[in-house]
């Protein structure tokens, strides 16, 4: 029986809900929530990854908003800049290894800047899965 490939690119979403740079900040906390998301890629007009919106960050703003009475603003303000993503053709292993050090759910997977996917730390375990069956 041959193995899969234990690329990212194998098991990576790229049926994405993302986050315009510009959408308001509450638009953007009710698109989590509908989805049952904690967090979704910030993309700029070009697809480019610009940041990660996540339940964190709109958990901070809310908290602010009650004792300092304002909530607004737009995604970018809010966001995590920059943040830490991984390319499709890297390891499966090397992406476990980025989930046991850190605190990071699913990492933004990134070809040439442009967002084309978001590898999960529960599709790093389907493909352990596969890899290792029963």
């Amino acid at each position: 029986m041959k193995k899969r490939s234990l690329q990212v690119r194998d098991y990576m979403s790229d049926n994405l809900i993302t986050l315009d740079s510009e959408t308001d900040i509450l638009q953007a906390a009710h698109i989590l929530i509908k989805n049952q998301l904690s967090g979704a890629p910030v993309v700029d007009n070009s697809g480019k990854l610009v940041g990660i919106l996540t339940e964190r960050d709109v958990l901070a703003l809310a908290v602010q908003a009650y004792y300092h009475g304002t909530l607004g603003g737009i995604a970018k303000d809010h966001m995590t800049a920059e943040p830490q993503s991984v390319g499709p053709d890297a390891s499966l292993l090397d992406v476990a290894q980025l989930f046991i050090k850190g605190r990071f759910h699913r990492f933004p997977v990134v070809d040439d800047g442009r967002l084309i996917g978001v590898i999960s730390r529960s599709d790093v375990m389907r493909a352990l899965g596969e890899y290792y069956p029963l």
